[in-house]
């Protein structure tokens, strides 16, 4: 079976680089391997490197549920920050036939810039496919939503609001989501955890394509830096009733409004009183 390696980072489901994807698959016995090198935020942000990481596996798991659906084995992994480690890396590991490498364009891609195409030619011996996205121009083939929720993340109104949004228009559905943590305890990246896997739990049954990651325990912080490491069209924010939330009181879907060109809907979760009493969003 030959094995193609394909090499994305934030290009990755453009449709030049699908359809790449897909014609080589189309050829015959051929399986890919996938490697998301982690892409650093721009100049300015500080995002702890564990975000950046959880990032780029979920643009793996999003890559693979993709073209799974379409019927082509692939696996994948995230790798090295620097994308020459990253493919050598592969390479070593993965013994592959042929090398596929998606960019932007020359102007705006830093991995042209480190003449990386020609690097790992020379390193490895393999031919290598270099695809150009523009997503400016472009866009992606699929609608991306991105998903806040805490305390609500599983709640039935969010849920049956996410599945009707799947229906709509007439491209395919990725869902991001991304589970706040309640606070800078210790135990809150381990209940954020639970709250983020019971959730795509309920989507993924739903027959949604869908990942997450968890999140600063600042809603705004969190939502934001989701924003600067995924491209997304819309944002969902989910939260409790009224003055029961204290995302509302904070008025975070305004601030997120004006931080974002996106649309943000708003779905309230008005979960059982008993439960939603004790804490806000």
């Amino acid at each position: 079976m030959k094995e193609i390696l394909v090499v994305a980072n934030r290009t990755l489901g453009g449709a030049k680089l699908l359809d790449a994807v897909r014609a080589r698959a189309a050829s015959g016995d051929v399986r890919f391997r996938l490697v998301v090198p982690q892409s650093k935020p721009s100049a300015g942000l500080v995002i702890y490197d564990e975000a950046v990481r959880e990032s780029a596996q979920v643009r793996v798991d999003l890559a693979l549920s993709a073209v799974a659906a379409e019927g082509i084995e692939a696996t994948g992994e995230v790798g090295d920050p620097d994308p020459f480690l990253a493919t050598m890396d592969a390479v070593s590991e993965r013994r592959p036939d042929e090398i596929i490498l998606s960019t932007h364009p020359a102007t705006h891609s830093g991995w042209l810039r480190r003449d990386l195409i020609e690097r790992i030619q020379n390193a490895t011996g393999l031919g290598v496919e270099h695809v150009v996205t523009d997503l400016e121009q472009e866009g992606l083939p699929f609608q991306v939503t991105l998903v806040v929720a805490s305390k609500t993340s599983s709640g039935e109104e969010l849920i049956e609001r996410l599945r009707t949004k799947a229906t709509e228009g007439d491209r395919r559905h990725l869902f991001i989501a991304v589970v706040p943590q309640q606070d800078g305890s210790g135990e809150a990246p381990r209940e954020a955890r639970a709250r983020l896997a019971a959730m795509l739990d309920r989507l993924h049954a739903a027959g949604l394509i869908s990942s997450g990651t968890i999140g600063d325990p600042d809603p705004y912080t969190a939502t934001l830096n989701a924003l600067e490491l995924f491209r997304v069209d819309d944002v969902v924010i989910s939260t409790l009733p009224d003055q029961r939330s204290g995302w509302l009181r904070a008025n975070l879907i305004e601030r997120v409004r004006n931080a974002t060109s996106a649309q943000v809907e708003h779905v309230i979760v008005d979960l059982q009183p008993a439960t939603a009493a004790s804490a806000a969003s």
